[in-house]
């Protein structure tokens, strides 16, 4: 009879990006008594990222571990969004079952398809949540027959069917079995949690199996490699063998082991199968590594990363305005900053270039990529960025593309306007279906390069009223059309300097400004967007002359349209392949590549000789 762990339970919480998941962990944690009546705990304490808290999206998978009676549960709170799915799938390696998370009146959406589809192909335990059952406009039956409608079509086995349902408010920290009477805490997902999620198999004994399937860095330690322990046990000082992917062996001596309480690493001496852990002692750990017995080498299967689908050039910033605002403006400490993002990420690749100021850098979508940016422009680093730019790949003597499932939830008189967008993007039409309160969904299959700034037009589109989300599916054959992109042209500065209000006022008619007066801006720095198709360079400094018959504050009364501020990720989305996105502490700026008029033209007038 096999022995088990019953006091031990690993599970994982998935969900669509923010149906609630983080709340979830955050009152569960509470309500297991795991924090002191009188400590001081932040909300979504779970996501410890700046950028977590303030998206209120979850980007690294984090491990948490609660006492409640006299079982442990380690819970693994995963990232929502398809940028990050390389994280969700390793993750459900690491435990026994899951618990998915499922707006009550949203219901299934496309990131909940995508990591259902991870956890049934581990064979996973699931246990459905219907959270934010005291939404107004909450329909937890109508949301429970399309999660069992999409357990089917993906292919669940029966044991998978017959899952248990919970019904919480994670918000209100409350929970029930039934929608109409939730109680007054979160008990019912405690006991649900020990009743149906497999307790491990507890073969200590054996001989040592552990995979590393996340990794963290630390100055002082170095690589952390952090899995589940298979089979055997570790301790500290022990002699063991790291099996690497290619098969090749090395031994080292474990210094520390850390387990998982509350928020914190706690070091300890020992672990055991079934456990958690986080691991040091050696260099080069990976994922995908397995840690063995130095006598006894059994390494489990390599595990699979999701590869980038999407590129970017990240350049050394050569502005006029280069190492003003910025600590770290050189191609070395550019160079150490991205080779150290790689030691933690692993769907992230970095090729050096011909130039040694130039980096390719690929991800797994445009989130994936500016979160990094957004991140090192709030270390101190400036940089530049070329347009985002997919992958492709050659499969069968094709160049193939990827392609990205959308999900579209929009009030039905913009119906119209958007499959017309999306067709001219190439995206094919898969299903439409009406809804309750006057709304719409479309499904669409579309090549990558057609969502590619398209977030701004559809906002646009749909008055600020639709819902887009979209994950990664597939390599198709390449469309061969130009796809998407920007129409307009772009008003460029002839000058450097201060921008002025009667500069501005003269140029409302030719475009939309994206800077203010007072602005300091450069010669090829993008100052607004023409209203034509051609761009156009402007001067944006021109002071008005002042004479004996005109009094000098006469231009203080003059009145500018508001000008159009873009984020990061607009930016980013903006740009066109002569052009380039400067990204400093203080500021993001658009430009031109070749930022003097004349070589620019002279570079346009070879391109098309070329051509």
């Amino acid at each position: 009879m096999t022995k088990l762990r019953n006091e031990l339970r690993n599970i994982a919480i998935i969900a669509h990006v923010d149906h609630g998941k983080t709340t979830l962990v955050d009152k569960l944690l509470m309500q297991s008594g795991t924090f002191r009546d009188n400590q001081h705990v932040n909300e979504r304490a779970m996501d410890s990222n700046d950028i977590e808290r303030e998206r209120g999206i979850t980007i690294l998978a984090k491990n948490t571990s609660l006492r409640y009676k006299d079982s442990k549960i380690n819970i693994v709170d995963t990232p929502g969004h398809a940028d990050f799915g390389g994280e969700v799938e390793r993750i459900m390696k690491m435990v026994d079952g899951v618990l998915l998370l499922v707006d009550a009146y949203e219901g299934c959406m496309p990131q909940t398809r995508f990591v259902l589809k991870k956890a049934l192909e581990q064979k996973l335990k699931p246990i459905v949540v219907v959270n934010k059952i005291d939404k107004p406009m909450a329909r937890p039956e109508a949301v429970i027959d399309e999660v069992i409608d999409l357990f089917i079509d993906l292919g669940a086995d029966e044991d998978q069917l017959e899952f248990p349902v919970v019904y919480t408010s994670a918000i209100n920290g409350v929970a029930g079995l039934d929608p109409e009477h939730v109680d007054q805490d979160m008990t019912v997902v405690f006991d649900t949690i020990l009743e149906h999620v497999p307790a491990p198999v507890d073969n200590r004994d054996e001989s040592l199996q552990f995979q590393v399937t996340m990794l963290d860095y630390n100055d002082y330690v170095g690589r952390i490699g952090i899995g589940r322990i298979y089979r055997g046990k570790i301790k500290v000082g022990d002699q063991a063998a790291l099996v690497k992917a290619d098969g090749s062996v090395e031994n080292f001596r474990v210094t520390k082991l850390f387990g998982y309480f509350a928020l914190k690493r706690v070091e300890i001496e020992e672990a055991v199968a079934g456990d958690i852990i986080a691991i040091t002692g050696v260099e080069d750990i990976n994922i995908g590594d397995t840690i063995n017995n130095v006598n006894d080498i059994d390494p489990l299967p390599v595990l699979k990363i999701d590869e980038p689908t999407l590129q970017m050039t990240f350049v050394v910033n050569t502005s006029p305005f280069a190492g003003r605002e910025g600590k770290y403006i050189t191609s070395r400490k550019l160079d150490e900053r991205l080779k150290a993002e790689m030691e933690r990420d692993v769907s992230l690749k970095v090729e050096n270039t011909e130039s040694p100021d130039q980096w390719i850098v690929a991800g797994r979508g445009e989130l994936h990529l500016s979160i990094l940016i957004e991140n090192m422009r709030r270390e101190g680093y400036e940089l530049a960025v070329s347009k985002p730019q997919v992958i492709i790949k050659e499969i069968d003597g094709k160049q193939c593309e990827p392609y990205e499932h959308v999900q579209i939830d929009v009030p039905e008189e913009h119906v119209g306007s958007v499959i017309e967008s999306l067709g001219k993007r190439k995206a094919e039409l898969l299903n439409m279906e009406q809804q309750e309160g006057g709304q719409s969904r479309l499904e669409f299959m579309i090549p990558s390069r057609g969502l590619i700034g398209y977030r701004r037009d559809f906002l646009t589109e749909t008055r600020g009223y639709g819902i887009m989300n979209h994950s990664f599916d597939h390599f198709a054959p390449m469309v061969k059309e130009i796809i998407g992109g920007r129409r307009q042209g772009v008003l460029v500065a002839m000058e450097t300097g201060q921008t002025t209000a009667y500069a501005l006022g003269q140029l409302e008619d030719r475009g939309v400004m994206f800077i203010d007066p007072g602005t300091q801006v450069y010669e090829g720095m993008i100052v607004g967007e023409h209203n034509r198709e051609n761009d156009l360079t402007v001067n944006v400094t021109k002071a008005k002359q002042q004479t004996n018959v005109r009094s000098s504050n006469k231009d203080q009364t003059t009145t500018l349209k508001t000008s159009r501020k873009l984020s990061l990720e607009d930016s980013l989305a903006y740009l066109n392949d002569d052009e380039y996105c400067e990204i400093t502490p203080e500021n993001v700026r658009m430009r031109k590549k070749i930022l003097n008029k004349a070589e620019r033209e002279r570079a346009g007038k070879r391109n098309k000789i070329t051509k």
